[in-house]
């Protein structure tokens, strides 16, 4: 059974490492997509919850996998927001059937 991950905050250290971003393009997408604003406390520090990641992820998607522009990805979101999550949705389970794959592959090399 997976485990469920029941932190409601995450640094954008964490959010970075996630991601597979810096944090400078992680401050950067936070000004251009105005729907990304996470919680900061009193000390300046950034809180993300997993519904800002999940917009992260998808914004990720639109400009380092797709290729698309900064004015693309936006007029993308904002023309087709829920088909735009529902591609997002479909790429991460194909990239999760990848790596088992690949990862059932090396275990036959193993074995022969």
């Amino acid at each position: 059974m997976a485990e469920k991950n029941l932190k409601v905050y995450y640094t954008i250290k964490d959010v970075a490492e996630i991601v597979g971003v810096t944090e400078p393009t992680l401050r950067f997408w936070e000004t251009e997509f105005p729907h990304i604003k996470p919680k900061t406390t009193a000390n300046k520090v950034r809180q993300y919850t997993m519904k800002e990641i999940d917009d992260i992820k998808v914004i990720y998607n639109l400009i380092r996998v797709r290729g698309f522009k900064i004015a693309a990805a936006k007029k993308m979101l904002h023309a087709n927001r829920s088909g735009v999550d529902k591609t997002d949705k479909v790429l991460r389970k194909l990239q999760d059937v990848k790596t088992e794959l690949l990862a059932l592959k090396t275990q036959l090399d193993i074995i022969v």
